[in-house]
């Protein structure tokens, strides 16, 4: 499975929207709330070059907002990202 990290803060309506796209998915994912963690918005503005949250990584790689991931959902790309996570781990099997 892949493994699906998002990163958010309290109070923001699209990290809400994050959490209900990939929980009405069925994916596993965690969250990491930053919204008191200065050094870790730091990070996820040099890693992302965003500002923004929420910030989706799939596997280590950052994909985004919920509008990026929204997308990747809507053209079945997400499917992609996920399922090439699940051969990954099963090739090194």
């Amino acid at each position: 499975m892949a493994r699906i990290v998002v990163y958010r803060t309290r109070h923001c309506g699209y990290c809400v929207r994050v959490h209900a796209l990939l929980q009405a998915r069925g994916l596993s994912f965690q969250e990491i709330d930053v919204t008191d963690d200065p050094a870790k918005r730091s990070w996820l503005i040099d890693v992302t070059k965003r500002r923004t949250v929420p910030q989706v990584f799939i596997d280590g790689a950052p994909v985004g907002g919920f509008d990026e991931l929204a997308r990747l959902n809507r053209t079945g790309e997400l499917d992609r990202l996920v399922g090439d996570a699940d051969r990954r781990q099963a090739d090194s099997v």
